[in-house]
């Protein structure tokens, strides 16, 4: 089932989410599916649960999409080629390592706005795959970038906060217009209440 994807200005997005225990969370293999879905339709790469109303610790990659579809004149040569597809289930980050670099990021909960953000090479993350099994993994290239991104909304963060004080501000209009729901997208956006 295709869920809304939560608006900038909700509550939720701004909330650390819980660890939870897999046993005690009887759908969790059709909200997994969920997940797939509704990033699918949106045209997105990750998925986090606050994006779709839960404040829990899971997150859905799929990097693969990105090697599938890039151009042939696209030189940019990244290290994780051919990218990653996975579930990550009470993730924590063991270790950032690596220079920061640059690239150009958007949000399905923030549409219409992109902005080139600064991210280390590598994150090293301990979480729980979609058998539940404990992992323990070193990410890099776009699809490090992704789980930091995703990785940011489980702990109640999101993109524009590494922006600077004055790029925020110069984007405050259009943020306030995604918040009231004065936007349109391809997808069902869950706006906050006024």
């Amino acid at each position: 089932m295709i869920l809304p994807i939560v608006a900038y200005g909700h509550p939720v997005l701004r909330q650390v989410a819980e660890d939870i225990d897999p046993a005690a969370y009887p759908d969790l293999d059709k909200l997994i599916a969920d997940m797939w879905e509704t990033m699918y339709a949106s045209n997105g790469v990750g998925l986090a649960a606050p994006q779709i109303n839960r404040p829990i610790r899971l997150f859905v990659v799929d990097s693969e999409q990105i090697f599938a579809n890039k151009d042939e004149d696209d030189d940019e040569d990244y290290p994780d080629a051919p990218g990653y597809k996975g579930v990550f289930l009470n993730a924590h980050i063991v270790e950032e390592a690596g220079d920061d670099w640059a690239y150009n990021e958007g949000c399905l909960s923030i549409p219409r706005i992109r902005e080139d953000i600064y991210r280390a090479e590598e994150v090293t993350v301990r979480y729980l795959d979609e058998n539940l099994k404990q992992q323990e993994r070193t990410f890099n290239g776009v699809t490090g970038r992704i789980i930091l991104h995703e990785y940011d909304h489980i702990d109640g963060k999101l993109f524009i906060d590494h922006l600077s004080p004055l790029k925020r501000k110069l984007m405050k209009r259009k943020l306030d217009d995604i918040s009231r729901g004065a936007i349109r997208t391809d997808y069902r956006m869950l706006f906050p209440k006024k």
